[in-house]
């Protein structure tokens, strides 16, 4: 499953926005790194993985 999928499904219904925002990063900048257009940091990855409470490489495989 690519990367886009898993943070979709991830993300389920709650708002871009508020995810953006408990992330510290902007609504644009969440909606670039699940369609695969941006690729986070190493620090914004781990902070995503433990937001949703995944491990990182279930997330970000490459």
């Amino acid at each position: 499953m690519g990367e886009r999928v898993v943070l979709i499904k991830l993300r389920g219904d709650r708002p871009r926005s508020k995810v953006a925002k408990q992330l510290g990063i902007t609504p644009q900048m969440l909606g670039a790194i699940e369609r695969g257009v941006r690729s986070p940091s190493l620090m914004l990855a781990k902070k995503i993985a433990v937001y949703y409470g995944v491990p990182l490489d279930d997330i970000f495989k490459d």
